[in-house]
């Protein structure tokens, strides 16, 4: 359902194509069109897609059947070749298509223009790049590093924009996944803004498929891009070609940044940052040699103005993890157990898992948030996530039972207490106690107050045994006033000094 919700926002907002589309979320393309169909079928814009949730999203898109189309599409692949034509044009041929199939349903000259601009997006092309404003950023590992004093070596991580080659870079610990995406929100911060697409190489800490043609980035990489508004396609593999820019940007970050801080030395990642920061201004400044101004002054005029606002949030690290609900009501993670809904038991959920929080999604949705807790063992549980007499079973207390057996009488008060004191652990004796209060219910609280009496006498704490006092009646049985016998006085009796 997220990725869903993502070929829309991808394709209806942010305009990109059903190929960067189906190689950025993991997909075929025959999903995306597909999805898309649905959406124009429905009549849906993104700013209603927004506004609805997974359930009700699901519900428009499959609503209704999809009508197929009665107008005579004709070839588009021969009509781009025809337009190779010195003097071809669009109008001509859509001309030549309506005069040969008069008897048929033609669409109109816009219509035609607009179905073929869709076909030729979807053609190969082989020609030096041109990138819009605010479209694209590259982003790359430096080969080079920095070494550090205690023997470990600081990474250079490097990205630049598509149409103004604006430069950054940084350091970083490793080059794990966490370090990747972490020094990309950096540049996104020090850009000021949101790109449309962001182009890495194939790291494996980004990119769980390198594939040529739909390479799949992991569900982290995913929820990064999700929460800034873009999406993450990686370049093809052993193609360097398709990220020039930032090959070009850090052959020049090698050149300019690191050749100079190589007799420096350096105790921390912080150290390196801080001896990069004021020769990247430099770098930025730098005027080019067969173009006008520099790169920071074409960002400022081109890149700048056309880049997506910030999140308010800055994005947090998040794992996500597949999970089933157990029979108790609970999810497990990292061996401590996180309650859900209980109408969700048995159903299989989505975790997303940050530094502090541990969310739990049900087909996108969220249905349970928790504070994240390292207690192997240990239970984490809202009280309304827990069916009815679960809830009642949470209530349950000694001082409650004995406050409901006082309630009876003063000696089902003390049968409850000394029953809840000859366990092991007071909740072993709630059962008990609760089914010597049912009994209230079926012999009266007069009687049973009695049996309680007679069992306090008796020295049990068994609640059979005082169902076995009311069902025989001993409860009733008034108690004997015959005085106890005693022996009269009279010869036969020996005393003392007779063993003497």
């Amino acid at each position: 359902m997220r990725h869903i919700r993502d070929i829309l926002r991808l394709k209806l907002e942010l305009k990109h194509s059903h190929q960067h589309i189906a190689s950025a979320l993991g997909i075929s393309k025959g999903v995306v069109t597909k999805y898309v169909q649905l959406a124009s079928t429905a009549g849906l814009h993104w700013p209603q897609i927004q506004a609805m949730d997974e359930t009700q999203l699901h519900t428009r898109l499959t609503g209704s059947p999809q009508r197929a189309s009665s107008f005579l599409a004709p070839d588009y692949a021969h009509l781009h070749q025809e337009l190779r034509r010195k003097g071809m044009t669009l109008m001509l041929l859509w001309q030549e298509h309506s005069e040969q199939h008069p008897d048929a349903a033609i669409h109109s000259y816009s219509q035609f223009c607009e179905n073929y601009r869709r076909f030729a997006k979807t053609l190969k092309r082989s020609m030096r790049q041109i990138h819009r404003a605010g479209e694209k950023m590259f982003i790359d590992y430096a080969g080079p590093t920095v070494g550090l004093t205690d023997g470990k070596r600081a990474h250079i991580f490097v990205s630049a924009l598509g149409a103004s080659g604006y430069t950054f870079a940084c350091a970083t610990a490793r080059e794990t996944t966490a370090d990747w995406l972490g020094a990309t929100a950096q540049a996104l911060r020090f850009y000021g803004g949101v790109v449309e697409l962001i182009v890495p190489d194939n790291p494996k800490a980004m990119i769980v498929n390198p594939d040529r043609y739909e390479p799949r980035a992991n569900d982290t990489v995913l929820d990064f891009a999700r929460h800034y508004g873009t999406s993450v396609l990686p370049a093809r593999p052993r193609h360097p070609q398709d990220k020039a820019k930032v090959e070009s940007a850090v052959q020049v970050v090698e050149r300019w940044i690191l050749m100079r801080l190589r007799h420096q030395h350096f105790e921390g990642i912080d150290d390196v940052n801080e001896a990069i920061a004021p020769l990247l201004v430099q770098l930025n400044n730098k005027a080019f040699q067969k173009l006008p101004g520099s790169r920071a002054s074409v960002f400022a005029q081109i890149d700048a103005p056309a880049l997506r606002a910030l999140p308010l949030q800055s994005w947090e690290w998040a794992v996500f993890k597949t999970v089933k609900v157990h029979i108790d009501q609970h999810i497990e993670f990292e061996g401590h157990r996180y309650s859900v809904p209980y109408a969700l038991v048995g159903v299989t959920l989505e975790v997303r898992v940050t530094q502090r929080v541990v969310e739990i999604l049900h087909r996108g949705q969220r249905v349970a948030s928790h504070m994240r807790c390292a207690h192997k063992g240990g239970f984490t549980t809202l009280p309304e996530h827990l069916s009815a007499a679960h809830r009642a079973h949470l209530q349950w207390s000694p001082q409650r039972l004995v406050h409901w057996g006082q309630d009876i009488g003063v000696a089902t008060g003390a049968l409850v207490s000394r029953m809840l004191a000859t366990r092991q652990h007071p909740e072993h004796g709630y059962r008990a106690c609760l089914a010597l209060l049912s009994l209230a219910k079926r012999f009266g609280k007069p009687r049973l107050e009695a049996a309680c009496l007679i069992a306090l006498e008796l020295g049990t704490t068994r609640s059979a045994d005082v169902r076995e006092i009311l069902v025989n009646g001993r409860d009733q049985v008034a108690p004997s006033s015959t005085p106890e016998w005693v022996s009269p006085a009279h010869a036969n009796v020996r005393g003392p000094a007779h063993y003497h």
